[in-house]
C-alpha cells in the first residue's frame, strides 16, 4: 500500500511541477497549422492536409 501512495505522489509533483513550467514560459498554444489570423508556416500540401482532416 505504501508504494501505491508513494507511487500517486510522484506522479503527481511531477504533473504538478510539469504544470508550473507551462504557466512559467509564458507561452501560448497554438496549432501545427493555421490557428488564429491564418498565419500557416506550412507548405500548400501540408495546408491542404490539414484543411482536410478538418473537414472530416
Amino acid at each position: 500500500m505504501t508504494t501505491i501512495l508513494l507511487t500517486i505522489g510522484l506522479f503527481g509533483a511531477i504533473m504538478l511541477g510539469m504544470a508550473i513550467g507551462v504557466i512559467v514560459s509564458g507561452k501560448t498554444l497554438k496549432g501545427s497549422c493555421g490557428g488564429v489570423g491564418g498565419d500557416c508556416d506550412c507548405t500548400p500540401s501540408e495546408r491542404e492536409s490539414c484543411e482536410t482532416e478538418a473537414a472530416a
